[in-house]
């Protein structure tokens, strides 16, 4: 496989973001086109990808509709990108797909659900690691970064959610869990190979919750309490930057204080 195009272009950075049109990979897309990086983009929905592009077609994106949860399909988005730009040298990855049984309590969970989140949150994210360094092994250079959440490593604070009809899935937390150790491992598995591995872990995202559940939330923060999608954009931003080269094999926190 050839991995390189000798074009002028090919000294920009390529970034491939999962999830691209989700509310934080959207937040970054947008972010990363205003740094003129070079886009590589990842979504179950071709709709919003299609009509993304046709906003932005000045700018140098690639699009790939697909469900990025099954193997073959991530490994034909790796290819693609690599056939369009001739390299990958970052990956992001922010999907967020869920089962129709998601966000029903625990007594609620049926086996076949939780099968499915297990392997579409966490599984298909083990392969997606393993099919993208295999690429930045042969350029001898990556840097690939995850998502996690404060429930990754905090218990739920099962008080803000009275008064509402949102609840805490326990297969979250334990996908979340997972999400930052699967960073610790790969980034101890691949040290000094010049991969840097790190994993970003927000707090709440506003999102359409309703009042009662903003003003709990925001009690166990400092100041703002649920964040914007551009909040965590910004650190992701960051981590895809020079400005992070020393920082590896990290779970991020951003969350307003609400972890403390």
């Amino acid at each position: 496989m050839k991995l390189y195009n000798k074009n002028k272009d090919n000294k920009k950075e390529v970034v491939a973001i999962v999830g691209s049109m989700g509310q934080i990979g959207l937040s970054l897309t947008k972010e990363l086109i205003n740094k003129n990086y070079r886009l590589l983009l990842g979504d179950i929905n071709k709709k919003k990808l299609n009509s993304f592009k046709k906003k932005y077609k000045n700018a140098d994106i690639q699009i790939f509709s697909g469900n990025l949860c099954e193997t073959a399909q991530i490994e034909q988005f790796i290819k693609f990108g690599l056939k369009k730009f001739g390299k990958i040298d970052s990956a992001v990855h922010c999907s967020y797909p869920k089962s129709s049984q998601w966000g029903k309590k625990f007594e609620s969970l049926q086996d076949r659900n939780i099968k499915e989140d297990l392997y579409n949150q966490l599984g298909s994210v083990i392969i997606f690691c393993q099919k993208i360094i295999q690429i930045f092994t042969k350029f001898k250079k990556g840097n690939l970064i995850l998502f996690s959440s404060i429930y990754g490593f905090k218990t739920p604070r099962f008080e803000i959610y009275k008064g509402t009809k949102i609840n805490s899935p326990i297969e979250y937390a334990a996908i979340k869990a997972g999400i930052i150790n699967i960073t610790f491992y790969l980034a101890k598995h691949f040290q000094k190979k010049n991969i840097r591995i790190n994993c970003v872990s927000p707090g709440g995202i506003l999102s359409n919750q309703n009042k009662i559940f903003i003003k709990n939330y925001k009690k166990m923060c400092n100041s703002k309490g649920l964040l914007d999608s551009k909040d965590v954009s910004d650190l992701v931003v960051f981590l895809l930057s020079n400005k992070s080269k020393y920082i590896h094999g990290q779970n991020l926190v951003i969350d307003d204080g609400w972890s403390l």
